[in-house]
């Protein structure tokens, strides 16, 4: 049986020590390292030596029993926390190592709530019990107030397959007919297992155990329960195969390989897999098949479903996408919050370093690389000032330049909020396209949304199917200050075709300007990011703390106390919080301390301040045009956005 493990923590909760321990009892390592001594096994890279926490997410392979699985060590820092977001989607099922020291932290919720989002099976370690502060008592309480009060304590309830009365009764309050049998026909050792794997499986209860990685107290027991009520179901023979592509690196040599999981069937060495861009199919060859353990791999001339691995030779595939018969995208829910721009020697070639980001943004599509053309600038997005350090120490390391980035700064997006509708044409000799799109508000963080009420009688299919890339196939920008719009819903409502003239590009620019000719009419509005808080401080300072929320533009949400201490929630713009660590660090004399975790967009604190600062002169924007192009006796002329609508062919019938 093969099963994906990932393990996730708030940083130095303790997760990659763990990780080591676990590939050191299963003998899949000879040796033991530490993350203090710079040698862990997934901690291979230098800039992770240096710094001491986790920047990738890594793979490595043991075996137990008869089983074989994969464990993925994930970042814990939240400025990495996009990576390992993207490792969760191809988790069996995930260990969240929980500090018996700090207990649930502010990112350990994040990392929760991705958890139950994706569905993924999860079992608790609490680690560092050896220090003489903790109260495993008060840290179970902690995870059962904070994440889930179906939390199963099993450290002593659980053993050698035998269930002790206070177990039973857990896993009874949520099956009548267990208890019923129970009560008729006793204990039965493997309907019991099974039933409580099966709960585990559909994430209605979550197993937890205790003990310390560093001292390696634990950990044989953790192992062999891990073992004992975790299963998969792979259809490792079904025929054609689907799988998800979870990461992008490039090796050593320079070959791009791009990581899947496969879920269903198998697939060899030079299969060919199709990647469809817009209207083209791209057929691309598999050249190598890798199974990573660490940075050494082993090649396989097949791989069946359940197996994570690598391949070389494919260039389209990207992060996030789905292959299979049912190929979509998967969306992210965390996101930067931050942008800023490289700085290089005028010496260098501009778009040599593109080149280089563009590299990055491949293995990290959070980056979301831009070039500026006017002001020959490369601006990039970005979780946080920690996360830039490892940049300029990446490109240092890989490519040999020096680099710098300008100061971090906020990343505004843009929504509307009433429904118009936004018409395109785009007819200059020879051409022709028409689009009539719907635009209205979203849901809150959803994005862009898309739904099709176009007649195949007035537009082919293939022609609709173009639309709908083209409002997907980049980041469209608001009028406000030229940010990237969302949680707008977008519907295809009309549009028209020429059999003789309509060509390539011609949709494209009719969709864009019906969208930008519908943000035109709407009541538009600038949307900044906020974060989650999280502050700890002697009680003392919380007068002093509620105030400068106050004076933050946040939200105050509850308080706990105890004793000499509280512990304070809420939420707050980042352009406000992002720096207050500092300030609170100074006046609490290094005492207090905040935790910051990403909680979505919401309206503007300062909206007239932004949108000044920014002056985006919506009307000079060479990328972006409201206005349509028609043609009339062999000419083309230009309309204007409010006059566009007393033009389009497809309302000529309404």
């Amino acid at each position: 049986m093969k099963k994906t493990i990932g393990v996730l923590a708030h940083v130095d909760a303790g997760k990659t020590t763990f990780a080591e321990q676990i590939l050191y009892h299963t003998k899949s390592i000879r040796f033991l390292g530490r993350v203090d001594h710079k040698n862990s096994f997934l901690d291979r890279h230098n800039i992770e030596k240096q710094r001491g926490i986790t920047v990738f997410s890594d793979q490595a392979v043991f075996k137990y029993n008869n089983n074989e699985y994969y464990l993925i060590d994930t970042p814990g820092h939240v400025d990495f926390s996009t990576e390992m977001e993207r490792a969760i989607e191809i988790m069996d099922y995930a260990i969240v190592i929980i500090s018996g020291v700090d207990g649930v932290q502010a990112h350990t919720e994040t990392v929760w709530e991705l958890l139950r989002k994706n569905n993924i099976p999860t079992i608790f370690f609490i680690n560092k019990i050896d220090r003489e502060i903790v109260d495993l008592e008060n840290v179970l309480n902690d995870i059962k107030m904070k994440l889930t009060s179906n939390l199963c304590p099993i450290d002593e309830t659980l053993n050698n397959k035998k269930m002790d009365l206070e177990l039973l009764e857990f896993i009874a309050e949520r099956d009548e007919r267990l208890l019923e049998t129970y009560l008729e026909e006793g204990y039965d050792e493997i309907l019991w297992l099974d039933f409580m794997k099966q709960q585990i499986k559909e994430c209605r209860i979550f197993p937890c155990l205790s003990g310390s990685a560093l001292l390696d107290i634990g950990i044989d027991k953790f192992i062999e329960k891990l073992d004992l009520l975790t299963y998969t179901n792979y259809e490792r023979n079904k025929e054609g195969f689907s799988g998800k592509v979870y990461k992008i690196r490039y090796d050593d040599k320079g070959s791009k390989v791009t990581y899947i999981k496969a879920l269903e069937g198998i697939i060899k060495v030079k299969d060919t897999l199709s990647y469809i861009e817009g209207e083209v199919q791209f057929n691309e060859k598999i050249n190598q098949i890798r199974i990573y353990n660490g940075d050494k791999f082993i090649t396989k001339d097949i791989v069946h479903a359940g197996e994570v691995f690598g391949v070389t030779g494919l260039t389209k595939f990207k992060i996030g996408d789905v292959i299979g018969e049912k190929k979509f995208k998967i969306n992210y829910n965390i996101v930067p919050t931050l942008k800023s721009k490289v700085i290089f020697e005028e010496s260098v070639n501009a778009k040599e370093i593109l080149t280089y980001f563009k590299i990055l943004e491949e293995e990290d599509p959070g980056l979301n690389v831009l070039w500026n053309e006017e002001l020959k600038e490369i601006h990039i997005h970005i979780m946080g000032n920690i996360q830039l350090e490892v940049l300029k120490e990446v490109v240092k390391d890989r490519f040999k330049l020096e680099i710098d980035f300008g100061e971090c700064e906020v990343l505004y997006k843009e929504t509307i909020k009433n429904k118009v509708n936004g018409y395109g044409h785009f007819e200059p000799l020879r051409h022709y396209a028409e689009v009539y799109l719907k635009l209205e508000p979203g849901d809150k963080n959803s994005g862009i949304t898309f739904e099709n009420e176009c007649h195949v009688d007035d537009l082919n299919i293939g022609y609709q199917n173009l639309i709908k890339s083209h409002i997907f196939e980049k980041d469209h920008k608001g009028i406000l200050t030229g940010s990237k719009i969302c949680d707008i819903k977008i519907t295809l409502v009309d549009g028209r075709a020429h059999l003789k003239h309509t060509g390539g590009g011609d949709f494209r620019e009719a969709t864009y300007r019906a969208i930008r000719q519908g943000l035109e009419k709407a009541n538009n509005i600038l949307l900044e990011p906020y974060y989650k808080f999280k502050i700890n401080v002697k009680n003392n300072y919380v007068g002093r703390i509620l105030a400068d929320i106050q004076r933050l533009y946040g939200t105050f949400d509850k308080q706990e106390t105890l004793e000499d201490k509280s512990i304070i929630f809420g939420r707050g713009p980042v352009s406000t919080f992002m720096n207050y660590g500092m300030e609170l660090i100074s006046f609490t004399k290094g005492k207090g301390a905040i935790t910051l975790s990403f909680d979505g967009y919401d309206q503007c604190h300062n909206s007239e301040e932004v949108i000044g600062k920014f002056n985006y002169n919506k009307d000079s924007d060479r990328e972006y045009t409201s206005s349509s192009v028609f043609c009339s006796k062999g000419h083309g002329f230009i309309v204007r956005w409010d006059k566009v609508k007393e033009y389009m062919h497809c309302l000529r019938h309404i």
